[in-house]
């Protein structure tokens, strides 16, 4: 990266903040600059690239410190390569920005797309810790920019459908909520790819790589296979989990749990390099008088019912949508609520959604309140399982304390 100050960015991004945040007309055509071009970031461009016709948007500039990933994306969508990311941002040219990098660069890069005044599609989790998550939001809301979070199963319709069952009452008092996300590797987990073209300090930056998180030698492992260690990511809880319970949050209309207590360890993969466990379990309860359970293993996949158990019946989510199922007692279980649903988990939808909220001001379907209640959820279960405490939430400070 160059030798810009952070003070100097800011100063000089601000350009009139919201300048280039413009609503731009149903025929304008939006021009996306991607920064990250890995796995998931390719995923986005190939829909971005389908719906260019069809939704009127160009991917304008691509960016990534390994220059291999960042020309194969310049090919696959026609976008210019920049080095640096703050260049993308000082483009007049893009309307809304892409952040598909590790975790711990999604705050920074989050707060400086603002800052330039560019609307933003964040993957998930929004930010690495609540502290993070609570400057995003005071900033999104002061800028009135649109920030769309990749949890992308939101433009599925079922959670906010479901939701409106819930407030009318059909499973009564809801006092349990369960839900998975497991799978079986073989011989290691989250082992990805090491690409052997990679050379740092000659086609990838490391140092740009680290950026915001602790300093460390070049570490290939590492770099390709974040997900595995604590300075980048939460784990199966910030990259399965955050997924899982803001569908949960959103049926249910949950804000911040009370308490979290987070189990779980390396059990099957006990050599594996990675920091994080391979078993990961998450008990959430939240003031409005309920218990969430977060199930995953990376060594078993045998699936859990996705339920939310009330007192009269019981919503199950599905494959096509859910179903409401009354309870013996409450009625005639025969008598079952099914909801085909519409919209999907899928990346072309997420994005749609947020070009709407630009051109027309759509509501979003993961905006950064969503965001950030899916960032306490997961958070508070990972503080748990790291200092073997029971954690609670300080509503007043909005902070996670020990209990």
């Amino acid at each position: 990266m160059s030798h810009l100050s952070r003070r100097d960015f800011v100063a000089g991004s601000a350009f009139t903040a919201l300048s280039y945040a413009k609503i731009p007309g149903a025929n304008e055509r939006l021009r996306i600059g991607v920064i990250g071009c890995g796995g998931q970031a390719t995923g986005h461009m190939n829909a971005l690239v389908k719906m260019r016709e069809s939704d009127n948007c160009d991917v304008i500039n691509v960016c990534d410190v390994f220059d291999k990933r960042a020309e194969q994306s310049a090919q696959s969508t026609g976008g210019k390569v920049v080095k640096d990311y703050r260049r993308v941002l000082e483009n007049p040219d893009v309307d809304y920005v892409l952040i598909a990098t590790p975790e711990h660069w999604h705050f920074q890069m989050t707060m400086d797309a603002a800052a330039a005044g560019k609307h933003i599609y964040c993957e998930k989790p929004m930010t690495h810790t609540v502290e993070q998550s609570k400057k995003v939001v005071a900033k999104i809301k002061q800028s009135g920019l649109k920030m769309q979070v990749g949890v992308q199963g939101m433009s599925d319709d079922s959670y906010e459908t479901a939701n409106r069952y819930v407030k009318d009452g059909a499973l009564g008092k809801v006092v349990l909520a369960q839900i998975d996300y497991s799978r079986n590797y073989k011989d290691d987990f989250w082992a990805y790819p090491i690409d052997a073209d990679a050379r740092p300090g000659e086609n990838l930056d490391w140092k740009a790589w680290l950026g915001p998180a602790p300093k460390r030698p070049w570490d290939p492992d590492r770099c390709f296979r974040w997900r595995r260690y604590w300075d980048y990511s939460g784990g199966i809880a910030t990259d399965l989990f955050i997924h899982r319970a803001t569908r949960i949050i959103k049926a249910l209309d949950l804000k911040f749990p009370s308490y979290a207590t987070g189990a779980g360890g390396k059990f099957e993969f006990t050599q594996s390099a990675a920091e994080i466990p391979d078993t990961f379990n998450i008990l959430l309860d939240y003031p409005e008088g309920l218990t969430v359970q977060l199930i995953s293993s990376m060594a078993n996949g045998a699936p859990v019912e996705h339920l939310i158990r009330g007192h009269k019946a019981t919503l199950q989510f599905i494959r096509t949508g859910f179903t409401i199922t009354p309870e013996r007692q409450a009625g005639d279980p025969k008598a079952q609520i099914v909801h085909k649903k519409t919209g999907a988990e899928a990346l072309d939808l997420h994005h749609r959604n947020l070009m709407n909220a630009i051109r027309k001001d759509e509501p979003l379907k993961c905006d950064a309140m969503l965001g950030y209640y899916g960032v306490a959820a997961c958070e508070m279960g990972v503080q748990s399982y790291r200092k073997r405490k029971y954690m609670k939430w300080d509503a007043a400070k909005e902070r996670i304390v020990t209990a």
